[in-house]
């Protein structure tokens, strides 16, 4: 090991530790989710952190951006990881010659994903099991791939650590491991997302919405992210009302299925939903800090960051009831059966009624008060601690 052991003081355990980090998912431009949650969290841990040295391992030429401190050493390992027969080339061959080379401590891996052929110590973070509980709406590859390869790391991993409890006991339980490998490790907020003035406000609408308030969906536009049903509400919403409002969905159409065609064909009031595409993470707070209400009506989530993000913009949010949104939101946000359409189109108005807005600002205003990426940053760093303890 590259530091020396104290028996009084665990902490000085490792006063020079050796870091590996998959950073194969830093991709400029393409920073959402899982890529999200490692940005931020390793920006942080480097800069607090200068006594230890990271390697940082990525699988295609990267952006400086991503270099955050001078303790952190980049290295590209090929080939990139596009297919599940190179992911498996990629960590069972590549990665144990690499950890070997540079004698690394630990082997942190922000997307879950390990080395099964290395005995370095790991740390996996398993942000949910998606792909154990609808398999369907992944390609058939990539989901026979994620449910044989993600029970063993598991059991490879020294230390598990996710984003909610409820994917800690879904780990628990599914998997067999035990409760006290695993760290609960919420997701955080960026801070550009915070309320803008009614100038603002009315550029946005001008610019995407057609001088017309509306409603937004932040995130891929991916069948467990239940936009069939949400335009379906949405289209119910324009036909029992007179509300002027838009949809606006904003994210990437890379998961749109026929499914999702046919029910936004089947639309009465298509011409009021916008699909923006992806945009940058300025404009996107700004869309979010426009909306009237967001609505986020998932059938499965480990977190479901978008909620703290309208939260933090002092906008509504409609959410699912289900998996750990319910938990991330609490009593702040209106919960709903993501499988009931009536359900959510009610809800949908019901955020728009004035008393109800206000009580759902000010209650996600306290609820933003649980999360930041300090705090996440603060806890991962934790976690890596008791792995390079184990």
């Amino acid at each position: 090991m590259n530091g020396s052991k104290s028996n009084d003081n665990l902490t000085l355990c490792f006063v020079m530790a050796i870091i590996a980090v998959n950073t194969r998912l830093l991709i400029s431009g393409r920073v959402d989710g899982i890529s999200r949650f490692a940005a931020e969290t390793l920006k942080r841990i480097v800069k607090a952190h200068p006594e230890h040295t990271f390697y940082f391992l990525f699988d295609r030429k990267f952006s400086d951006e991503f270099i955050f401190s001078s303790n952190v050493k980049p290295l590209v390992i090929w080939p990139q990881t596009r297919h599940p027969l190179l992911f498996r080339f990629w960590f069972e061959k590549r990665i144990p010659i690499v950890l070997k080379k540079i004698k690394a401590d630990v082997f942190v891996s922000p997307d879950g994903f390990l080395s099964l052929a290395s005995n370095v110590k790991q740390l996996a973070v398993i942000h949910d099991l998606n792909f154990e509980h609808f398999p369907q709406y992944l390609p058939s590859h990539i989901a026979n791939y994620y449910r044989r390869y993600f029970p063993l790391f598991a059991h490879k991993a020294s230390k598990i650590a996710t984003v909610s409890a409820f994917s800690k006991q879904d780990i628990c339980e599914r998997y067999r491991i035990k409760e006290d490998k695993i760290d609960v490790v919420y997701n955080g907020v960026s801070t550009i997302f915070t309320p803008v003035t009614p100038e603002v406000k009315l550029q946005i609408q001008k610019q995407y919405s057609q001088q017309t308030p509306y409603f937004i969906y932040a995130g891929t536009l991916h069948p467990r992210k239940n936009i069939v049903n949400l335009i379906k509400a949405f289209d119910r919403v324009k036909t029992k009302s007179l509300l002027p409002h838009k949809l606006l969905l904003v994210g990437s159409k890379m998961w749109w299925t026929d499914e999702m065609q046919y029910a936004y064909n089947e639309m009465k009031h298509k011409h009021d939903v916008i699909f923006t595409g992806l945009v940058s993470d300025s404009e996107m707070a700004n869309l979010m800090a426009s909306a009237e209400a967001m609505v986020y009506v998932s059938f499965f989530e480990g977190f479901g960051i978008p909620v703290i993000e309208a939260q933090s913009c002092d906008v509504p949010v409609i959410c699912s009831d289900t998996t750990s949104l319910a938990e991330i939101a609490g009593t702040s946000a209106i919960l709903v059966n993501p499988s009931n359409v009536e359900e959510i189109a009610q809800a949908m108005i019901r955020a728009l009624e004035p008393q109800k807005r206000t009580e759902l600002i000010l209650n996600g205003q306290k609820n933003v008060l649980n999360y930041s990426w300090n705090k996440t940053a603060s806890f991962l760093w934790e976690s890596i601690e008791k792995t390079l303890h184990v």
